[in-house]
């Protein structure tokens, strides 16, 4: 059983439900993410495991010890928010001591443990100055310092780099992997990025509307998304109504873009499901999808194309060097039906 146990929470606001039976588990040292778009849950849940907020029904254990009637500050979990909440009438010093002097630990272990801290963020030189002299990320570290000093059991982050750019952001997302498993630091994530979240998860629960779709690794996801939310909520737009039928034994799906065989125990009317990372272009003996190419847009090291067939647009990746034909001309894509589709009930 994992260290902290969430089981059948419910939680209402007025005739607002939250929260709708959520139950996980989180694993000693294990990084876990909470993502799902704005107003799914994700920050509700975080403050009932905190025990800022009590739930309506359902219990937060830890060790299989129940937390129901715990004060937040006697359960030893810590806490780190969007904007950090750095003292700023105190140094970076003082505000990683804060803790620990509310822990009443002695100077000396004070002194070395803001040192320790200063030293896995990677600003030893930092701690006489200023706070409000600190760059964005530079605070971001501090305030992670600061919640990481007490050796909290649980460490709970709620979009702790929702205010940083863009770049800033994917830096410090793999930095803040790194630290937390060095430090075999058991930690809760919270975020609506969906990159963020496969960076820096050991497992990702994804929510939706209160209730959670999926929990799996970020690869599980990626590569069997449960439901269509699943999928679009993870960038893969190539949903399709179509119709499956069994021809000698054989699923076949028919739709706007062609035929193909599936493997799948479903029959009748379905959606499908054609992964943007499975086309090739003229790969021998696949199945081939003919339309003409719409449009590209450049990502780095891939490149993402639309292919209009039969008037329905998809969309697919391709690596950067990929050579492509004019747009608004002819084009030819081949794929493998059984990695490349998968099939949703209605």
């Amino acid at each position: 059983m994992g260290i902290l146990s969430v089981r059948n929470i419910f939680k209402s606001f007025g005739n607002l439900s939250a929260l709708k039976d959520i139950s996980f588990e989180v694993g000693d040292g294990e990084i876990v993410t909470l993502l799902g778009p704005s107003g799914c849950g994700k920050s509700t849940l975080l403050a009932i495991i905190a025990g800022l907020e009590p739930s309506d029904r359902g219990e937060v254990l830890w060790n299989n010890a129940s937390l129901s009637g715990v004060a937040p500050h006697l359960r030893g979990f810590g806490l780190m928010f969007q904007d950090f909440a750095l003292f700023p009438h105190m140094n970076v010093h003082d505000n990683i001591a804060f803790g620990l002097k509310m822990m009443n630990m002695q100077p000396q272990a004070i002194q070395q443990r803001v040192q320790e801290m200063l030293k896995i963020v990677g600003l030893l030189e930092f701690a006489k100055r200023d706070v409000n002299t600190l760059s964005g990320g530079e605070q971001q570290r501090i305030a992670l310092a600061r919640a990481l000093a007490p050796h909290p059991h649980l460490l709970m982050l709620d979009e702790p780099l929702g205010s940083l750019d863009r770049n800033l952001r994917e830096r410090l997302v793999t930095d803040l992997q790194s630290i937390l498993h060095q430090m075999h630091q058991t930690a809760i994530y919270v975020t609506h990025d969906q990159q963020e979240a496969f960076t820096i998860a050991d497992r990702v629960i994804l929510m939706n509307s209160g209730h959670i779709e999926q929990i799996g690794t970020p690869r599980q996801l990626y590569q069997d998304p449960s439901s269509i939310f699943v999928a679009r909520f993870l960038e893969m737009t190539n949903i399709i109504p179509a119709m499956i039928q069994r021809r000698n034994g054989i699923a076949m799906v028919s739709s706007t873009i062609g035929d193909f065989p599936v493997d799948t125990v479903l029959e009748g009317e379905v959606d499908i499901l054609v992964r943007p990372d499975m086309a090739k272009i003229d790969q021998p003996g696949a199945c081939k999808l003919e339309g003409i190419f719409t449009g590209v847009a450049f990502r780095g090291s891939t490149q993402r194309i639309t292919i209009m067939i039969n008037h329905t647009p998809l969309v697919f990746e391709f690596p950067f060097s990929t050579t492509l034909p004019e747009i608004g001309t002819a084009m030819s894509l081949c794929l493998n039906p059984a990695a490349a589709i998968k099939v949703f009930p209605r």
